[in-house]
């Protein structure tokens, strides 16, 4: 799955990988999307809560001018992770 949405056709565009505490995934910034790709910032990361390996895709189409894209996607996919944790009684590792 992530080599699908941030390798072959989008490892050109450079994903930065998360943090090792968020499991494995990636944020990719996009200049000028390909045409089947509708939001230039997206996060996507693979986790392990539980018994379950879930992952969880963050899009959005715009960030703040003077914001850290990078940094903000990534703090988005920590409070996401945890947020699942508190959801399905379970505590996020990394995978």
């Amino acid at each position: 799955m992530l080599e699908r949405l941030h390798g072959g056709e989008f490892a050109r565009f450079g994903p930065v990988p998360l943090p090792a505490d968020l499991g494995k995934g990636s944020v990719l910034l996009l200049d000028d999307p390909p045409g089947s790709v509708t939001d230039p910032y997206d996060v996507v990361g693979v986790f392990r809560c539980g018994g379950v390996r879930p992952w969880i895709n963050i899009s959005l189409a715009r960030v703040a001018e003077g914001r850290d894209a990078v940094r903000d996607l990534t703090e988005l996919m920590r409070i996401a992770q945890r947020r699942y944790g508190e959801l399905h009684g379970c505590v996020p590792r990394p995978r």
